[in-house]
């Protein structure tokens, strides 16, 4: 049987719409992801070609435009694989210096494997505070990790804890393999948001004692779940194994 069948079939048991049944399923749904490689999921040749790949023989990447090439970022394929209530899969193929911008998954729990390739993980939780102040406006959050991710490997995030806001950078051309449970759904409050870093230095919020300011970066959402503009994904072929419902 193939392993994202397995996977999936892990999955249908171990999620719910509300989540994962329990921290010994969600192991068990980790487990079998670590099991699967690129060509388990029809990229063994995208996955050699990132094997082979320095920045010295690079193409230039990015679309171009008036200002010249490079003027816009490259642009990410999306491959999906599945979707239900309780869970969805699926890749996103970054090409190198593609970015993934600054963004959340509100209410949500999040596996991802990096299938092949190397890039750079940001990633941030929420400080609580006393009194939260206007989403719009600059909060207080820790840094959870800042590091390069080189495949494989495998990360796990929860709805307010393990870096639940995060953002990608690819190094060379990496494929990022994500299970969410549950999926995003607007509908139920699990929309997608974009953040930035402020600007503002010492904004007007009383920080928790066991926290240090040093440690604290201030973090503003985008306006109407818009990301940031030249930020691309494409949609692409998926060419493994069909998941049935």
């Amino acid at each position: 049987m193939p392993k994202i069948k397995n996977l999936s079939d892990a999955c249908k048991v171990s999620f719910s719409p509300d989540g994962p049944i329990s921290e010994e399923a969600l192991e068990r749904v980790r487990a079998l992801l670590d099991e699967i490689r690129p060509l388990d999921l029809g990229l063994d040749n995208e996955a050699q070609i990132a094997r082979t790949w320095n920045s010295s023989t690079r193409q230039q990447n990015g679309r171009r435009g008036r200002g010249g090439p490079n003027q816009y970022a490259p642009t990410i394929k999306y491959l999906h694989i599945h979707e239900c209530e309780s869970f969805s899969m699926g890749i996103f193929c970054m090409p190198p210096s593609s970015v993934i911008p600054l963004h959340n998954h509100p209410g949500m729990t999040v596996l991802s494997k990096l299938l092949y390739g190397k890039l750079h993980a940001e990633s941030y939780d929420w400080i609580d505070v006393a009194d939260p102040t206007d989403p719009l406006k600059p909060r207080p959050a820790r840094c959870v990790r800042d590091r390069e991710m080189t495949a494989p490997e495998t990360t796990i995030l929860y709805p307010d804890r393990g870096g639940n806001i995060h953002t990608f950078r690819a190094i060379t051309p990496c494929a990022l393999f994500d299970v969410l449970s549950p999926p995003y759904s607007a509908e139920n409050g699990r929309d997608c948001s974009y953040f930035q870093k402020s600007s503002v230095k010492e904004p007007s919020v009383v920080l928790p004692s066991d926290i240090d300011s040093s440690e604290v970066v201030w973090l503003e959402e985008l306006e109407d779940h818009q990301p940031p503009e030249g930020f691309v994904v494409a949609r692409g072929l998926y060419k493994g194994p069909v998941i049935r419902r």
